[in-house]
């Protein structure tokens, strides 16, 4: 049941490659509003003089004025602000729920399944009565566990604000809903399984807060599903609380009439006592540790370094540490960007953020580089950060970013949601009511030994996690260097790794494999199989799609999947070529892709690898799904590479990890095989998850049929 395996990356690869480029150029744009750069029309006349070489002296601060708001506050304690801007007949409503993080443990995910509930249902409504009436007027709505959000036309803001007193005062909770939510959740969570970036995001927060703390538990397949409607009622009644909301309201409104829909839709909601929480600080550790995240099949390395640091939002150090940080990595200007990829060419762009949080702040650089510069990319992050912290800045450095940070502050206050945010941030960490009034005043007066100061109280390279996402059999030697190696799993759970050369001498990738076969049904029976056909449904995307699969000996294969009962791609081997078909348009395969795929599509590939002249070898013990599984690589004729990985306990192959590359780059074509089921003697997996890229496909197997007879053409190539 592999072979879907390249059908699927080839249909999916274009749009993956396009979202590939889009979010590049996307991501780029957005980093080159980093860089302080202005365009300018002031015009000089041909008399003036200009000294080029000298940085002009920087004037005072500008006066700046923002908005005004207004604000009230209803008997059961909700805060109310008020921003009102004529410019559009629009207005958005947001109501905030300022509570404590929580600490979810075996049952993580159920918080945030209760605020997507909120709008699934009502006591007098459905989800689809709710979507349709938001339809009607052409307005937004959505919930999450700590917000509610509508904004639509003024004059249907009556309608807005009933529809979101009922979403947030009346939620019905639908057990229909809460399991969509989840199926949807794990979903998500498989896509992340084979992402490099959100396995870095993991293992970050792990090693930064620690699984006892909220920011750095994890939502897992398991904790999804153990999350009931009870846990969701629960939460929702202990702090979905008036006395503990805030309500911004911008747009086309006046106080009054604030006042006047937030009384009448929101005033009979009743206050009560919510819980606070409290938890240990997270410390930096006491020396640098490297944690290593072993992805085998892995091109690039992903570089974070990473600890947390004690910053709380509206503190005297906020100001100072965002320019310091900008110098250091805040984007095209920064110093992490300039080294590692100007001077270096290791990587398209390296960064660093310093965060600040009510409970832990964290910093942390980071960047994707090529497995070869892996330790040398780090030497010049700890360089940069040693520098930055040992060194003073130059003035030209501090000047150039505070006309950055000044300018991007002058073009937030062009949106008046700016102004009830800075209300809202103001009420919620008690800060000054000047300090944002003041915000550029404060920005001119830092000074290069403020700069220092911060440096050297915030930037930590002596005290840092060095996590590193990629493949440990060419990075764990050289990465020694820079502190104890430690291993963890997706989950960011610490293991030690069993390579080889620590297995029992008598394992080897063939006693592996017969272990294998004997598991889904033996030699014998698997040999008597000449040919199997099974139809499967496939959902990508939110598209369902239906496919269907036929394979007999030798090498023979045809994939052909269909949507709404037109064929979109169909593949077909007669065990020696194959062909690629798109919509009725052949597609161009490379030959050892070709080769490849008609290999891996073929019955019981594994029971046939010695007459395939597949090499094996046992590579070490890793962790799929966090369970031992006995990795083996074996390599095609052609020279191309995979990995395939069987479950220590069951024998049963549990993944197949190979990287494809294509004229669109390489991407990592993953499938995980789940849910085995006896058929006719054989024991077949009946789900099964691919993952190219960040695109995740579902196959559900529906039937299998054994040895049934084929047509004569069904493997004939068009």
């Amino acid at each position: 049941m592999k072979q879907l395996t390249y059908i699927i990356l080839i249909i999916f690869i274009g749009s993956c490659t396009s979202t590939k480029k889009m979010d590049t150029a996307a991501s780029t744009d957005a980093k080159k509003n980093n860089t302080g750069e202005r365009a300018t029309s002031t015009l000089v006349g041909q008399d003036t003089a200009l000294d080029r070489s000298k940085i002009p002296t920087p004037g005072p601060a500008p006066e700046i004025q923002i908005g005004d708001y207004q604000s009230f506050t209803l008997e059961n304690g909700l805060k109310v602000f008020v921003v009102e801007n004529n410019k559009l007949p629009r207005v958005s409503f947001s109501l905030i729920i300022d509570r404590d993080p929580i600490l979810e443990g075996d049952h993580a995910g159920y918080v945030s399944a209760a605020g997507q509930l909120l709008s699934r249902g009502t006591k007098s409504k459905t989800k689809e009565q709710i979507d349709e009436e938001v339809d009607f007027i052409g307005a937004t709505l959505s919930t999450s566990s700590t917000s509610v959000y509508g904004a639509a036309l003024s004059k249907h803001k009556k309608k807005l604000v009933s529809m979101m007193a009922d979403v947030t005062l009346n939620p019905s909770f639908p057990q229909s809903e809460l399991d969509k939510i989840k199926k949807q959740t794990i979903s998500g969570l498989q896509s992340q399984k084979e992402d490099p970036n959100e396995i870095a995001d993991n293992v970050r927060y792990v090693l930064t807060y620690g699984k006892n703390h909220p920011y750095g538990e994890l939502t897992t397949e398991e904790t999804v599903n153990n999350i009931t409607l009870e846990d969701c009622k629960k939460y929702y009644e202990t702090y979905f609380k008036p006395n503990i909301a805030y309500f911004a309201i911008v747009g086309d409104i006046t106080k009054a009439e604030a006042e006047s829909l937030v009384t009448a839709y929101f005033g009979d909601w009743q206050k009560g006592e919510v819980p606070t929480h409290s938890y240990e600080i997270p410390t930096p550790p006491a020396k640098p540790m490297v944690a290593l995240v072993d992805r085998p099949q892995a091109v690039q390395s992903i570089i974070n370094i990473t600890y947390p640091v004690d910053l709380k939002p509206g503190s005297e150090d906020v100001i100072k540490g965002s320019l310091m940080n900008n110098i250091l990595g805040g984007g095209f200007s920064g110093r992490l960007f300039a080294n590692l990829r100007e001077t270096h060419a290791f990587t398209y762009g390296a960064y660093s953020s310093l965060s600040s949080d009510k409970l832990v702040g964290d910093f942390n650089a980071s960047s994707s580089v090529r497995n070869e510069v892996t330790d040398s990319s780090i030497v010049q992050f700890i360089y940069e950060l040693k520098r930055i912290r040992d060194e003073k800045v130059t003035e030209t450095e501090l000047s150039r970013m505070k006309n950055y940070i000044t300018g991007s502050f002058a073009r937030s206050l062009e949106s008046p949601q700016t102004v009830a945010n800075f209300a809202l941030n103001t009420e919620r960490y008690n800060m000054p009511k000047d300090y944002y009034p003041n915000y550029l005043k404060k920005v001119a007066a830092v000074s290069i030994e403020d700069i220092h100061s911060m440096a050297e109280k915030y930037v930590k390279p002596d005290n840092a996690y060095i996590l590193v996402v990629g493949k440990a059999s060419e990075l764990a030697d050289k990465l020694k260097q820079f502190g104890e190696v430690k291993y963890y799993d997706i989950y960011g759970n610490n293991y030690v790794p069993t390579s080889a050369s620590d297995l029992p001498a008598n394992l080897t990738p063939e006693t592996v494999i017969k272990s294998y076969i004997n598991a889904i049904g033996g030699e014998s029976k698997i040999k008597s199989v000449k040919s199997l056909s099974s139809n499967s449904a496939v959902s990508v995307m939110g598209q369902q799609l239906a496919l269907a699969e036929f394979k007999a000996v030798p090498l023979k294969s045809k994939t052909e999947l269909t949507m709404g009962g037109m064929t979109a791609q169909k593949w077909v081997s007669d065990g020696s070529n194959a062909s690629m078909l798109q919509m009725g348009q052949a597609l161009p395969l490379p030959d050892n892709l070709k080769q490849e795929s008609i290999i891996d599509n073929s019955l019981f590939p594994e029971a046939y690898f010695d007459k395939h002249q597949i090499k094996l070898s046992l590579s070490g013990i890793e962790k799929v799904d966090g369970k031992d599984a006995y990795a083996i690589e074996m390599t095609y004729p052609t020279g191309g590479k995979a990995t395939i990985y069987f479950d220590k306990e069951t024998a049963l192959k549990v993944k197949f990890s190979k990287v494809m590359d294509t004229p669109q780059g390489s991407f990592n074509n993953t499938w995980s095989y789940k849910n085995y089921k006896d058929v006719e003697g054989l024991k077949l997996p009946f789900s099964l998850t691919q993952n190219v890229g960040p695109q995740i496909i579902n196959v559900e197997v529906e039937e299998i049929k054994v040895n049934t007879e084929l047509p004569p053409d069904t493997f004939k190539i068009e």
